[in-house]
């Protein structure tokens, strides 16, 4: 891990959304030291700033993709990047989601909108060995079908079950409206024998962390991606704290018996 940006390049950009692109990068010299899936870098954009986010894709040569959502400044700067353009990386930080303590279980991925991006290499693993677990289920919810990321991939994934909702059907949707959660009556786990991962926005995090809870599923077995406003990504500056938490050294990848009691104190 290094505290100090170093140089990746652009060798492809993919428009997700409206506002939302993926970027394939590269390392310039030598890359940073592998990224577990869940993990995060701080991707500066020279000029502006940097900020924190996930990892969609991990290559053996030592490449990343980043899905990034333009919401501010620097992540405005990072979406307007092109192939050619150098971006500065630092990291790996954080926690990951800990795939391998699944093997033998079922496991259960319940994704909001762009929450789908750290849950990517997470998907990619468990369906690359499926002798190593048990029934892959992907539940996926987004505001509008415009809103939904990796929408061709998804068709082909050989999981057990995919399921997809949005909160606000277009004349041509014809699939499933309303919350991500509805989508768990059909998904084929057994609860008292599965792992899930939960990654999306805090409201939809802690309704589906409960939901699943609630059917059986045992609270430390249930993983959550949170998010606060990182900066240092160091553990020092305190500005993701969440109570005795901070999400940058103790997270974002963090286990629901931890944070269930955390996520109920209003604005902590």
């Amino acid at each position: 891990m290094t505290d100090v940006p170093v140089p990746y390049l652009v060798v492809d950009r993919r428009p997700e959304t409206a506002d939302t692109v993926t970027l394939r990068l590269e390392p310039v010299a030598e890359p940073l030291a592998d990224f577990a899936p869940g993990q995060f870098a701080m991707v500066h954009c020279f000029g502006r700033g940097e900020i924190p986010v996930s990892v969609s894709s991990v290559q053996a040569t030592g490449g990343l993709a980043h899905t990034i959502r333009a919401v501010g400044a620097v992540s405005a700067g990072l979406c307007e990047a092109r192939a050619g353009d150098v971006l500065g990386l630092r990291g790996p930080y954080g926690t990951g989601w800990e795939l391998e303590r699944a093997r033998g279980r079922d496991v259960v991925v319940v994704a909001g909108g762009i929450g789908l991006a750290p849950l990517r290499p997470l998907i990619l693993r468990a369906l690359a060995g499926p002798a190593a677990y048990g029934r892959v289920n992907v539940l996926i919810g987004a505001r509008t079908p415009a809103d939904l990321i990796d929408h061709k991939e998804i068709e082909r994934w050989p999981t057990t079950y995919t399921g997809v909702t949005v909160d606000r059907p277009d004349d041509a949707w014809r699939g499933d409206v309303g919350l991500v959660t509805g989508l768990l009556d059909r998904a084929d786990f057994a609860p008292a024998d599965s792992w899930a991962f939960v990654c999306g926005p805090e409201p939809m995090i802690r309704a589906t962390a409960r939901d699943l809870a609630d059917r059986g599923l045992r609270p430390d077995r249930i993983r959550v991606s949170l998010e606060r406003n990182m900066r240092c990504a160091t553990g020092h500056c305190g500005h993701c704290q969440l109570g005795p938490v901070l999400l940058c050294r103790d997270g974002p990848v963090v286990a629901w018996d931890r944070t269930e009691a955390l996520l109920a104190v209003r604005e902590l």
